[in-house]
């Protein structure tokens, strides 16, 4: 019998660090001995990366926005993350439906009811009235404008990336909103400290929930 599956996502805005510890982090599950699927949003299925390129770079209204990222969720709940889960994998996502709320809800100011509709229908399990969240959330917290100097030279900024200090401080703001209405889901990390430190961490983070023994920082 398959062990039980594991849901793990990771929000921050850009330069928080996410990439490096996701990927250190599927590394201790399988050194563990876990089947690990590491993935994205938006993205994680053809349809969904294709939905991503218009989201990340073509011009549109909040709701257009909206509802783009979650047909794209809707896609790659159904093609990938529920599939994983019943195989009993770990499934490690770079942001999930917190980033929505936190950037098309805060960020842009759209209407929160609306996409808690979405996230109703989008995220309903088919077996219950319960809704598909992570098992948990680690939120890479940074403030942006260090985000922004990380970013500086990094590489061409997508239509999010561009915008200003004050729009990641208001993403931010909707990070916090969302931790406080699942705090038991949330494990918020401060981010601008250094490579080893952040994934001590997460490391802890993970040990404390029985998850994974101890694992060695990332390269």
């Amino acid at each position: 019998m398959p062990a039980s599956g594991l849901f793990i996502s990771f929000e921050g805005i850009d330069g928080a660090g996410k990439s490096t510890h996701i990927a250190a982090l599927a590394d201790a599950f399988r050194a563990a001995g876990r089947s690990v699927v590491l993935t994205r949003e938006p993205g994680g299925t053809p349809l969904a990366e294709k939905l991503r390129e218009l989201v990340l770079n073509d011009a549109m209204d909040p709701l257009s926005e909206a509802l783009l990222m979650f047909a794209a969720r809707r896609d790659h709940l159904q093609q990938v993350i529920e599939p994983a889960l019943e195989r009993g994998d770990v499934v490690l996502c770079d942001r999930f439906t917190d980033a929505t709320f936190a950037y098309q809800g805060s960020g842009r100011g759209f209407d929160v009811g609306v996409l808690r509709q979405l996230e109703s229908w989008v995220q309903a399990r088919p077996d219950s009235t319960q809704l598909r969240q992570p098992d948990l959330t680690v939120w890479f917290d940074l403030p942006p404008a260090v985000a922004a100097q990380r970013l500086a030279s990094a590489r061409v900024p997508d239509r999010f990336e561009s915008q200003p200090v004050a729009f990641f401080e208001r993403v931010a703001a909707g990070y916090a909103a969302r931790l406080n209405e699942s705090p038991d889901r949330f494990a918020r990390i401060a981010s601008d400290q250094t490579k080893a430190s952040v994934w001590q961490q997460l490391q802890q983070t993970v040990e404390q929930r029985g998850w994974l023994r101890a694992a060695g920082a990332p390269a």
